[in-house]
């Protein structure tokens, strides 16, 4: 948990028994202005009866368009755009691509998912997602469940992580998942870092498996200057911050005070975590 996160995720005890609304609230709340929780779930906290709450929807925009920038900087082949300008070098015959019908498929169809499939639909891409209950969603052209995507990989041309980690979901991204992917696809995690094997993700970018990776997050962050994903050219890191606007922040404050005029006046809270399944 950052400093920031630390500084407005708070534990509440009861404050307004005498003088709310005859609707049970829970003895201790707290509110994580995070949407994955796998960094709170440890078994101290589990051994505690306290209600937790995320910021689920708040990052959602800015993740998504994010996405579409990773997108974009491959199909667009920007870093060589860059190089061939530091260069002062004219060259036209860059090998570049349209997102209009290329297939992305996301790993996760909660809030980021639908606003990545928003925009991705805008560009006429062919969206499809996986998700543990395979029911129609706007914006997506197929929809299969959470056992069913990987028969997908060789048709798919981006592949993007933005399910929450879970015991189920570590390692999700695997050799096996790399090697059935088409060799011109492209892998975007902006999820959880231990969602994906990075020995096996290395190796696949290294080898050629897939065209390459844009990664906002690591299983180790910050990311070691000795880790050998800063040197691979297919590879676009950032440093965790694809969420970072100053509008998050407004949306963190506006759904810290909704859920505590709803602790106080006994309300159902918004966004109540499944402490046993882990979002």
């Amino acid at each position: 948990m950052t400093s920031w996160e630390a500084s407005i995720a708070v534990i509440l005890l009861p404050i307004c028994k005498s003088s709310c609304v005859q609707i049970p609230v829970p003895d201790r709340w707290q509110q994580t202005p995070s949407s994955g929780v796998n960094h709170i779930l440890t078994p101290t906290f589990l051994e505690r009866d306290i209600t937790l709450t995320n910021a689920s929807g708040v990052h959602a925009i800015p993740i998504a368009e994010f996405v579409l920038n990773f997108m974009l900087y491959h199909a667009k082949n920007v870093q060589k755009l860059q190089s061939l300008q530091a260069d002062r070098y004219w060259y036209k015959w860059l090998e570049l691509q349209e997102l209009y019908n290329k297939t992305v498929l996301i790993i996760g169809t909660g809030t980021i998912g639908k606003e990545i499939a928003i925009r991705a639909k805008a560009f006429g891409m062919n969206v499809w997602g996986s998700r543990r209950n395979p029911e129609p969603l706007p914006n997506f052209d197929k929809i299969v469940g959470a056992n069913s995507w990987q028969s997908l990989l060789p048709l798919v041309d981006y592949l993007v992580v933005a399910t929450p980690l879970t015991p189920e979901t570590k390692g999700l991204i695997n050799a096996s998942v790399l090697r059935s992917m088409c060799p011109n696809a492209y892998f975007i995690n902006i999820a959880r870092g231990a969602i994906v094997d990075e020995e096996a993700l290395l190796t696949a970018v290294r080898e050629g498996w897939i065209a390459g990776a844009g990664l906002d997050t690591f299983i180790t962050e910050p990311l070691p200057p000795e880790s050998p994903f800063w040197s691979l050219p297919n590879v676009f890191i950032t440093p965790h911050n694809s969420a970072l606007t100053p509008q998050l922040y407004d949306r963190i404050v506006s759904l810290f005070i909704d859920n505590l005029n709803r602790y106080r006046t006994g309300q159902p809270l918004r966004n109540v975590i499944d402490k046993h399944i882990g979002y």
